[in-house]
């Protein structure tokens, strides 16, 4: 089996966390442990994918600006290659509001990201490309949307399998399920990630021939493919802060499956923040 080399294609933003010691309320200040770090989903898998041992590259526009060097500095720190251009304006900031039980509230500005365009692509970001995976963010709003779409091209080019994470339900409410379930059968991935309210969204029969890896929170996960469907415990860890816990989950399992999908998951959730 070929060494897996992963590009991901999407958001690369400041990830501002907030874990609350005391409810917040107004004119006053509440005790609180911050952290700030690389953030977006497509980044985050990079990330953990590298810290696993893979090879990976992140593809992606970001601004002109102090955030966008620290987490684009931050990311090759962490072992990946950074492509993309870097436009005029601001890079993108997700603030995470963490409660006491680890639940987690976000705001997300996305910046510039979603402005990269197809035509902005280099074939050559994707030579030697074996899997290549795609936020769901890319795909809900535009023009990014018409990067994924000839990333897809370029890396099936190349030998590559392509996967999608479907991301958030209030975007794809939002951008519309029926959209959405016409893009994916126009992409056609081997895998896609989501949670039950994603699937839910988008129905059973969305990319029916894809094997689903269904991300089930405190009950583990879920793969679903034409064979069945089979169900894996989660790893027993104090809680922490769940924000970045599917990314880190699809890192896992596209680097050695679902065992090791749950065991990043673990890892992340019991600490503060989305990268490792």
């Amino acid at each position: 089996m070929a060494p897996l080399v992963l590009c991901t294609l999407g958001d690369l933003l400041l990830d501002v966390i907030v874990r609350l010691k005391q409810p917040l309320e107004p004119g006053t200040d509440a005790a609180a442990q911050t952290r700030a770090g690389v953030g977006g989903q497509a980044a985050n898998v990079a990330a953990w994918a590298a810290t696993l041992g893979a090879e990976a590259r992140f593809v992606g526009k970001r601004g002109e600006d102090p955030a966008a060097a620290l987490v684009a500095g931050e990311l090759g720190r962490l072992g990946v290659e950074v492509f993309g251009p870097v436009a005029l304006g601001r890079n993108g900031v997700v603030v995470s509001l963490v409660g006491e039980d680890g639940e987690r509230a976000m705001a997300t500005d996305r910046g510039v990201a979603p402005t990269l365009s197809a035509e902005e692509l280099e074939p050559a970001w994707f030579e030697g490309c074996t899997q290549l995976h795609l936020s769901g963010y890319s795909l809900m709003s535009s023009p990014i949307d018409g990067a994924a779409t000839r990333a897809a091209e370029l890396a099936r080019a190349r030998g590559a399998a392509v996967s999608v994470d479907l991301a958030s339900t209030r975007v794809i409410a939002d951008f519309g399920a029926d959209r959405l379930r016409e893009l994916l059968a126009e992409l056609d991935p081997e895998l896609v990630f989501a949670n039950e309210a994603e699937r839910e969204l988008v129905g059973e029969q969305t990319a029916a021939g894809a094997t689903w890896a269904l991300k089930l929170g405190a009950r583990g996960a879920a793969i679903e493919h034409e064979g069945g469907r089979s169900e894996f415990p989660a790893k027993k860890v104090e809680v922490v802060d769940t924000t970045g816990a599917g990314d880190a989950f699809a890192a896992g399992y596209l680097v050695g499956g679902v065992e090791l999908a749950l065991q990043t998951a673990a890892r992340c959730v019991s600490q503060l923040g989305a990268s490792p």
